[in-house]
């Protein structure tokens, strides 16, 4: 069913909100959060705990649940919203925290500090708005929306609430990709000049999932716009995509591929190609590499061992790491901790509002491309910020 489907894939079935749906959620005032409903967690002489409530109890959300209840310092899950009973109730009794049916309860609690949004994509920006207006600081998965105005909207209430939005893109916190990031800043490879992610999954997603998840651009492809743009530093000019269908034949029926290769210009001039696929059947397939005037620094696959076989006829190995489960556990973790940084003490947000965007915009671009078979700049797809988001950073 799509409902299970939906949670294979880490996110709740989606359904419109208990009060009103999508629409009306963004048609909420979105006034400024009362400020004594914004929890003063930095008081001095007092340990600082950030108490977080999770929104979605789907596979995502029972990770979240996980790291906040037994590997997170500072921080204690006080409960589990959702719409089915049975994950609720599930999550809830694991964390020893209380569950909630209808979110709305749990934001109107005023011991919940902050908010871990983990439902499914289209209910992610009326649970950012009324968040926000609730005072809750909030983490919410990627992506925030797949239109632009949308996002922008959630972004202004939470602007103007005045409370703190990190956005899920988790490989940002992966030892390996800082180690690339920590190269370029440090000038270990000079100026760089190009940059290729290879990313592909080992099994494709359910059809059910396919129907409604947007597109391999805006579904898969988004994590490694938003590397690229995390690695270089700087913003995606253009980009042209091309794709195929040679895994299964039935994501055409949905307007959908599962093999995409972009190619990304930015402002700056470096160049970069991202590769997808849908199946890759040895495995977990994330590599990076970043060329440079002075060197070359990239990262290769990791295995859940170190051990090489080698004798008179083959040298061998271990496949690599076959989940993203697997591959990613401690950047799940490094990222929810320096979110509790964050909120506690009011360090920057390493993942804002307005980096939630750009995959987005980038996101569009492709699919644009590919539908035209020409370059798209993404000012072609792009919509003016708001007089209210114009010069704002993200940070709060």
């Amino acid at each position: 069913t799509a409902a299970a489907a939906a949670s294979r894939c880490g996110r709740e079935p989606r359904r419109a909100s208990a009060r009103g749906g999508h629409a009306a959620g963004l048609r909420m005032e979105m006034g400024a959060a009362p400020a004594a409903s914004i929890r003063n967690l930095n008081t001095e002489g007092e340990a600082k705990v950030l108490k977080i409530g999770i929104i979605g109890a789907g596979r995502i959300g029972q990770v979240h649940a996980d790291t906040i209840s037994f590997r997170l310092k500072g921080a204690q899950l006080v409960g589990v919203a959702s719409g089915t009973k049975q994950l609720a109730d599930r999550c809830s009794l694991e964390h020893g925290c209380k569950p909630y049916y209808d979110y709305h309860e749990l934001l109107e609690n005023p011991d919940v500090d902050a908010v871990c949004i983990c439902s499914a994509s289209n209910q992610h920006t009326t649970q950012i708005i009324e968040a926000a207006q609730a005072g809750k600081h909030i983490f919410c998965e990627k992506p925030i929306d797949t239109d632009l105005e949308v996002i922008d909207k959630a972004l202004i209430a939470v602007k103007k609430a005045g409370v703190k939005l990190q956005v899920g893109f988790n490989r940002r916190f992966d030892t390996n990709y800082r180690r690339i990031k920590q190269a370029i800043e440090n000038g270990e490879i000079g100026d760089p000049h190009m940059i290729h992610i290879t990313s592909r999954d080992p099994s494709p997603p359910p059809l059910e999932y396919v129907k409604t998840s947007g597109g391999i651009w805006l579904d898969c492809s988004i994590h490694d716009f938003d590397m690229a743009r995390f690695l270089i530093g700087d913003e995606v000019e253009e980009v042209y995509a091309l794709g195929a269908v040679n895994i299964n034949p039935d994501f055409a029926k949905y307007g959908d591929i599962d093999t995409s290769l972009v190619t990304l210009r930015f402002k700056n001039g470096v160049l970069g190609t991202i590769d997808n696929s849908r199946q890759a059947v040895y495995g977990y397939d994330q590599r990076c590499e970043v060329f440079g005037s002075a060197g070359n620094v990239e990262t290769s696959n990791n295995y859940g061992n170190s051990a090489v076989i080698s004798n008179n006829k083959k040298i061998q190995r271990d496949l690599p790491l076959h989940f993203f489960m697997d591959r990613y556990t401690d950047s799940f973790v490094v990222e929810m901790q320096e979110f509790c940084d964050v909120v506690l003490h009011n360090k920057p947000i390493p993942c804002t509002g307005i980096d939630g965007r750009a995959p987005v915009t980038i996101a569009l671009a492709a699919k644009k491309s590919y539908h035209e078979r020409r370059p798209v700049k993404l000012s072609e797809v792009d919509r003016p910020l708001p007089a209210e988001l114009q010069g704002w950073d993200g940070q709060a």
